[in-house]
């Protein structure tokens, strides 16, 4: 068997820090930095309908307001 030369310590020595990255990055299978940023990118789309359906309701509720005022002045 034949010894490493200082070449292939390096290489091996940048995979393993290469992998531990990609492990921190993508995970075991349960979470990582990405599945980590696709949850919280969810929330904020619930998030955001829940903001836009709550806008078109009260631009519905001052159209009637309006609609109500007007036809009382109009009286």
């Amino acid at each position: 068997m034949r010894m490493m030369n200082e070449f292939e310590a390096q290489v091996l020595s940048d995979l393993s820090v290469l992998k531990t990255q990609m492990t921190g990055l993508m995970g075991d299978g349960n979470g990582g930095r990405i599945g980590e940023l696709e949850r919280r990118i969810e929330r904020h789309e619930q998030n955001w309908q829940r903001a836009k359906g709550f806008l078109a309701a009260a631009s519905v509720l001052f159209a009637v307001i309006e609609v109500a005022m007007e036809a009382w002045h109009r009286r």
